[in-house]
């Protein structure tokens, strides 16, 4: 394959001298080299390839990265990387000291706002503008959001700031499920053309400070008519009333299109927001992924000739799966449970509720905060609601879960996804904050699977508490392939577990850390250190009984969790301190999560990088022993 004009672009500034039939060309190379990434390596490719034609256009169009160009979550900005000095790094795309899946403020001047989580672009590009215009400097703010993130409250709370105010602000919806917009065509894009134009604008404009001069309510009268004919034509009377000025529907992946309605907003300095609707494909241009638009959203190693996937083989179901199986076990035995995701059927694994259950199952878009409150309100009326949310996706509901599901201590049922470490999604999806922001919460019982055989019966749990809320976290994944129960048993509310009784350190575990711990206990034992070792289960309520024996009994102990300080290690040592067991000597270490953002990377290695892996436990009770010598050498090996 060879790209001529591709390689000629280190910069989008190289570009911006092409021809339109140069552009074309260089369209078909641009989208030849995101498969060809993608394909080597893995990653979000429907949603890259949808874009290429409009990567190229706004950094032709646009001086950037004086003007500013966001890209909502980010999982659609491959094109964007490699035209931005990026192409020679894609190939460490999402890995261990490469670059990131999304865009990144630190890693290019071209990524002006970091984003992986939805509908933040328009809030943050309005901003921009707003400082922009307090600078008194002149440049373009273009956010670039999907119609699925448009689904956000948090998208129309920033338009209805923005259709506010005058500061001039650039918002191209991607409308690439044709979920508002309908056919286009060249009527629609001259009528684009039409109304972006410069002069088309100054008429308006002419025109609206004439109305003033008459009635109010003629003046009034006179407006909305003019924005409710281009709305018939355009479909665009909902920005209207929000106060965008509305351009579109066009074609996202005809230049000839493109190209003159975004001069146009370029050249056209009038004040206030404007909105360009453009309809795309995902994974326009490569077949196998318009035909399975949501397998090639993120995908593994593939194939190019033929699309098909390299998979990895697994003996062990992933917790998704495993989740999803278990809420249908219990779904077919109770009637009142239902199910509740944003936007992340797949993702969660709800879609198999949804094919054994569909007018149980609610996917509400994305809208977290919603879907919370939305689970409160069926809690209410006596269902059973288990709400299915990544930990990170959660965060973006935590007053929802405080004021509306805690206070009124009503029975949701949080299945958490992704808790711990992600991989190659890096910092912005690691699961790290849900302990700490739940057990804080009065009345919250919270748990965390050590295995998948354990997430089965915390899925039984969770059925089975109906006066309260409630949470089971588990990691992104496969598990460790021990036998699952047919069925899920309650379990004990607040009790843990002993897997292996020892004398002078004591391990608690909570959440899949487990079998690092079992494997540090081999290593003390190697060493002549009886050691025992027990799974909380349950982060709140705290087996105080466990706790007490454990602090009595061993010379040491130490918490283990994949969770940021503040979590169950904290509420152990809150514990414990009031109860005097630190007054006598015992030796207390908590391991929790480093108090930095690490990077994507293998699973594995980030847990090394956090200490966490089974030589950092036996370092650390080697250590609080007084062996340092032996803990150094542990802890040298893990970093070797």
């Amino acid at each position: 394959m060879t790209t001529p004009l591709l390689d000629k672009v280190k910069d989008p500034a190289d570009l911006r001298g092409f021809s339109l039939e140069e552009l074309k060309q260089l369209t078909e190379e641009l989208r030849d080299e995101t498969v060809r990434i993608v394909s080597i390596v893995g990653g979000h490719l429907g949603a890259s390839l949808g874009v290429v034609e409009l990567s190229i256009a706004l950094h032709h169009v646009f001086e950037t990265p004086d003007d500013r160009l966001i890209w909502d979550v980010g999982h659609q900005c491959y094109p964007h990387k490699i035209l931005t000095g990026r192409r020679e790094k894609m190939l460490g795309l999402r890995q261990g000291g490469g670059i990131s899946g999304f865009t990144k403020r630190s890693e290019s001047p071209y990524d002006p706002f970091g984003a992986a989580h939805s509908s933040t672009s328009i809030s943050a590009g309005l901003g921009m503008s707003v400082a922009r215009d307090l600078k008194g400097e002149q440049r373009d703010v273009i956010c670039v959001i999907g119609d699925g993130a448009m689904s956000a409250g948090m998208a129309y709370e920033a338009m209805n700031n923005a259709g506010s105010m005058d500061s001039r602000l650039i918002v191209i919806l991607n409308d690439n499920d044709m979920s508002i917009a309908p056919p286009v065509g060249a009527m629609s894009a001259y009528l684009s053309r039409l109304i972006s134009s410069k002069s088309y604008r100054s008429i308006r404009h002419f025109g609206m400070e004439m109305a003033k001069k008459f009635p109010r309510t003629i003046e009034t009268a006179a407006r909305r008519a003019e924005e409710y004919a281009r709305g018939l034509v355009t479909g665009g009377t909902l920005f209207e009333e929000i106060g965008f000025y509305y351009v579109g529907p066009i074609d996202g992946h005809n230049l000839e299109h493109l190209l003159p309605v975004l001069k146009n907003l370029r050249d056209d300095q009038e004040p206030g927001p404007v909105l360009l609707h453009v309809v795309t494909q995902k994974g326009h241009g490569y077949e196998p992924a318009e035909k399975s638009p949501d397998k090639y959203h993120g995908v593994g190693k593939f194939n190019v000739v033929t699309g098909e996937l390299y998979k990895t083989q697994s003996n062990a179901p992933s917790y998704t799966k495993v989740f999803a199986e278990s809420l249908v076990k219990e779904a077919e035995k109770d009637d009142r449970i239902v199910s509740v995701t944003a936007a992340m059927p797949a993702g969660t694994g709800l879609d198999k509720f949804a094919e054994r259950f569909p007018d149980r199952a609610f996917d509400v878009g994305i809208a977290e905060q919603h879907a919370v409150t939305f689970a409160a309100g069926l809690a209410t009326e006596g269902f059973k609601p288990f709400a299915a949310i990544y930990s990170t996706f959660l965060q973006r509901a935590y007053d929802q879960v405080v004021h509306d599901v805690a206070i009124q201590g009503l029975p949701v049922r949080f299945a958490i996804d992704r808790a711990g470490f992600v991989g190659a999604d890096g910092s912005t999806h690691c699961g790290a904050y849900d302990l700490a922001y739940l057990c804080c919460l009065p009345g919250m019982v919270v748990m965390a699977a050590a295995d998948e055989a354990e997430l089965v019966h915390m899925v039984a749990t969770a059925a089975a508490i109906d006066d309260r809320p409630s949470a089971f976290r588990y990691p992104r994944g496969e598990g460790v392939g021990i036998e699952l129960p047919p069925r899920g048993e309650p379990l004990e509310i607040g009790k843990g577990r002993v897997l292996r009784e020892g004398t002078a350190v004591a391990l608690l575990s909570i959440g899949t850390r487990l079998q690092e711990t079992l494997k540090a206990a081999e290593e003390l034992a190697a060493m002549g250190l009886s050691t025992t070792v027990a799974d909380a289960r349950f982060a709140k309520p705290l087996d105080e009984d466990l706790i007490r024996r454990l602090a009595k009994e061993h010379e040491v102990l130490i918490t283990v969790e994949e969770g940021s300080a503040g979590g169950f290690g904290a509420h152990v040592m809150q514990f414990m301190a009031h109860e005097g067991l630190l007054d006598n000597g015992l030796k207390f270490r908590p391991m929790v999560m480093p108090d930095l953002f690490l990077d994507q990377d293998k699973p594995f290695d980030q847990y090394e990088k956090a200490a966490l892996n089974a030589r950092h436990i036996a370092a650390v009770a080697l250590a609080a022993l007084g062996r340092a010598d032996k803990a150094g050498g542990l802890a040298q090996t893990a970093r070797a």
